[in-house]
């Protein structure tokens, strides 16, 4: 009888004793979070500083030339945000795995040149990250998913190139909403660094939303676009200022090849110029949220060189929700 009283109240003691400790840990941990409540997120994310302190900018660095620069340091790199120099918290130079939206236009003028795009978006492939997570959106008057249903990313070549070769060629051309669904896919990637490239013979003359809601949710997204435009000189809907001005505000590039032929070399440089960017961050000196657009310029001054020129994104929309 002894014994069994003895389990029991050792029982009870131990239970206790366990629930004192909970009650110590939870007050310890409310304790902690009181004083961090007002001072955001962790500034170690890779998230763009539209819901977050920090600010992630990705640079390409070229020469006169325009050959890319590697191996700088931190030191040799000045960033401003609004005018006024701010301090580098982040930086690597290093080849990260993306995720990567191939956007293919297949409007009708498109036809005789998918399957040059799609050889270009291959080679992308096999260029690439093998880490790297990839998908297609397809687009004419409608845009949508090209992998299977139920894949959402891949790294697969084969896949890709079905994805691209399989879909139907006809109709008008939806850009700005080929785009937006992109910007959204991208959200469900797994990778911090996300890119677009888009390629397209013609102005947008089917989409719903128009160039300027599309314009704000690139610049509140991360994602670098990349955009190639295959136009005829005498098609009615060219228009490569479109183009040129979604890469100039992500800190990507616009290419108008002269040739269906250069694609795959475009494509090709596109996959090398992501592998060898530098990923920089740096906290705002002015916190709030405004939803202003806040302008960024980036400088690379090494001692040992001039005339290198920096390409990343204009600037951000201060406390919008992003686009990841």
């Amino acid at each position: 009888m002894r014994t069994g009283l003895s389990a029991l109240w050792s029982g009870v003691t131990g239970a206790i004793a366990a629930a004192a400790l909970l009650l110590s840990v939870l007050a310890g941990y409310a304790a902690y979070q009181a004083p961090m409540a007002n001072q955001g997120p962790e500034p170690a994310s890779f998230r763009i500083s539209v819901d977050v302190a920090l600010v992630v900018l990705h640079a390409t660095v070229t020469d006169r030339q325009g050959n890319s620069v590697a191996n700088l340091e931190q030191q040799e790199f000045e960033v401003y945000e609004n005018g006024v120099p701010q301090q580098i918290r982040l930086f690597k130079n290093e080849d990260v795995p993306v995720t990567v939206g191939l956007v293919i236009d297949h409007s009708t003028t498109m036809r005789p040149k998918i399957a040059e795009v799609t050889t270009a978006a291959r080679t992308f492939a096999r260029s690439s990250n093998p880490e790297d997570e990839m998908f297609v959106v397809n687009f004419h008057e409608i845009a949508s998913l090209g992998l299977p249903l139920g894949v959402r990313f891949t790294h697969n070549v084969a896949d890709l190139q079905d994805a691209i070769m399989t879909a139907p060629t006809a109709g008008q051309t939806a850009l700005y909403d080929a785009i937006a669904m992109s910007l959204q896919h991208l959200q469900a990637g797994h990778r911090d660094k996300k890119v677009l490239v888009v390629v397209s013979d013609g102005g947008d003359n089917a989409s719903k939303l128009g160039l300027d809601q599309v314009m704000k949710r690139a610049e509140e997204s991360s994602a670098v676009i990349y955009t190639v435009g295959l136009f005829d000189e005498e098609d009615p809907d060219r228009n490569p200022g479109v183009l040129k001005r979604l890469a100039r505000a992500t800190g990507g590039e616009a290419f108008v090849p002269k040739e269906l032929g250069e694609v795959v070399a475009i494509c090709e440089r596109i996959a090398r110029d992501i592998r060898h960017q530098y990923t920089i961050g740096y906290v705002p000196g002015s916190p709030a949220r405004d939803g202003s657009y806040r302008t960024i310029r980036v400088l690379a001054r090494p001692k040992s060189r001039d005339g290198l020129s920096v390409r990343t994104r204009t600037g951000y929309i201060a406390g919008g929700k992003g686009i990841q």
